[in-house]
Order: C-alpha cells, then structure tokens, then sequence
C-alpha cells in the first residue's frame, strides 16, 4: 500500500514538472490530504504560467498560445446606452421600436407602463428595455431618436478582453486540477484518502461552475447590446374656455361651479377664524374683562334711589 502511495506522488510530481512548476513542495511518503494540497498547488504555478503567456503573448508559437492572442486582438465591448424621448404616443413608438429590434433579431427584455390624468385628460410614460446583436446597436440608436425629440441620451462601452482572457486562462487550469484530483480518486485505497479527494474536487468543480457562469454572462453582453429607452407623451395642459354670456353656462356646470365657490367660501371662513382667534384672546377677552369689572364697579358706587 506504500509503494502504491509512493506512485500516486511521483504521478503528482511529474504533472508539476510539466505545468512548468519550478519544484515540488513535498517529498517522501505523505498521506492522500497532502496529495491534494501538492495538486492545488499545482494548479496555482500553471494558472500563473497561462495567465502570464496570456497576457504577453509569449514566443512559444503552440495553438493556444495564438489562440490567445487572437482573443485579445479582437476586442470584447460590451455596450449599454440610455435615452429619454418625448414621443406623440407611447403605444405606437413602442410597437416601432419593438419591430425594429425584432427585424434585427433582438428582443425586448423588459417593459413598464403608466398611465397619468390631468384634469379629463390622460398621458402615458414607460421604459423599454432593449436588447440588439452588437453590430446593430448604433442603428437602433438611431431609430429610438426618430420616434420625437430626444431629452436624453448616454452611451458606454466596456472592454471586458482582459476578464475574458483571464478567466479562461483559470478555467483551463481548473479543469486540468480536475482531471488530476480524478486520476488520484481512481488510485485512493483509504476511506480517508477517498473523502480528501472528494472534498477537493467538490470545491474545484464548484468554483468552475462560478467561473463559467460569469464568462457567459460577459459574453451574452457582449454579444447583445443593451438600450434603455424613457417614452414619455407630453403632460396636457387643459385650459379652460369661459363662455361668451354668462347664462351660456350649462347648468350643471354652474351648479357645481357655486357649490365649489360655497366650500371655498366656507373654508376661507374657518381659516379667518383661525387666524383672528389668538389676536382676540390675546388682546380683545383682557380689555372685556376689564370693562365688565369697571362697569359693575361703578354701579355700586352710584346711590340708589
């Protein structure tokens, strides 16, 4: 069972070597955990070989290293605008710009919509949340500006080529420690050894789920672009017509013309009061009471007759 130990080890060793490892970190017989650790660590120096023949784009001439320097070459944008347009009417601007991301095979990813009233009048406001293949972003630009006249508008562009280059320079490695944590799975004896690789590549498989998570949400925004779009109708501004004769008015019209002039008539009343109420107790109830008492004073000093 030693020997067998030994050989898994040598087997760790050489896969080191060749990841471009500088040295083992271990020697001698060790247990499966420390099996584990030497292919974590392993996984470490070839993640940081890759990512720096990634990133100068090393002499080495293989396929993968081409094929990373292609990547960078041809830049990875992600595009985002914003804009705000005031539009005759919200119904018929959004049909056009839904039928304009349709024809260039895009969709509409969200919408909201809001009815406002002023008076007897209404108004509508909503936001289209656009998305485009890349190539067609600046035309739907374009088309969103047609709709009326443009309050708003803001566009940004992320280059996103170096987070895309390094997480597939980790992937890769992940999934080389993946293969070794396997190999060593095959070759464990112990219930101990089997449990240490399990945890181990339970972890690595999980941070590979993360990692490819992310690159597809990069290039899914890569690949589509994204625009919001405020539709907002002009806020009416009702005016009203008074008639040429007074006696024009409609009578239900007038009706509730005098019963809004009695509330206001009312509540003019109630505010006056309200106003006037400390001047008159602070100022008018003392001289009151004062002419009373003087008042009553003087009659007692008057003689009866």
């Amino acid at each position: 069972m030693s020997q067998r130990r030994t050989l898994v080890l040598v087997a760790v060793v050489v896969l080191v070597a060749l990841a471009g490892c500088n040295g083992a970190a271990n020697s001698g017989g060790g247990d499966g955990g420390e099996a584990v650790s030497q292919s974590r660590a392993d996984a470490g120096a070839s993640a940081t070989a890759v990512e720096a023949e990634a990133t100068s784009g090393g002499s080495g001439g293989s396929n993968g290293d081409a094929s990373v320097q292609a990547n960078v070459q041809t830049r990875q944008l992600i595009k985002t605008g914003r804009m705000r347009v005031e539009v005759d009417s919200f119904d018929a601007s959004k049909r056009n710009l839904t039928a304009h991301v349709e024809e260039y095979g895009g969709f509409v990813s969200d919408t909201t919509q809001e009815r406002h009233s002023v008076g007897n009048e209404t108004y509508t406001t909503g936001r289209l949340v656009l998305r485009v293949p890349a190539d067609r972003f600046d035309a739907l630009v374009d088309d969103a500006r047609a709709e009326g006249d443009v309050q708003v508008v803001e566009t940004n562009t992320e280059d996103v080529t170096d987070r895309l280059v390094d997480l597939n320079a980790r992937l890769e490695n992940l999934r080389a420690q993946r293969d070794q944590l396997r190999e060593l799975y095959d070759e464990a004896n112990t219930t101990e050894d089997v449990l240490a690789v399990q945890r181990e590549l339970s972890d690595v498989q999980g941070e590979i789920e993360r990692l490819e998570a992310q690159k597809q949400s990069l290039e899914d925004r890569v690949a589509y672009s994204t625009l919001t779009v405020q539709l907002n109708e002009p806020r009416p501004t009702p005016q009203r017509i008074a008639p040429d004769r007074w006696y024009d008015t409609p009578v239900l019209s007038a009706f509730l013309q005098s019963v809004d002039g009695v509330a206001v008539v009312a509540r003019a009343v109630v505010v006056g009061v309200a106003f006037a109420l400390p001047y008159v107790l602070a100022f008018v109830l003392p001289v009151a009471l004062l002419a009373g008492l003087a008042w009553r004073f003087r009659h007692r000093l008057l003689p009866h007759s």
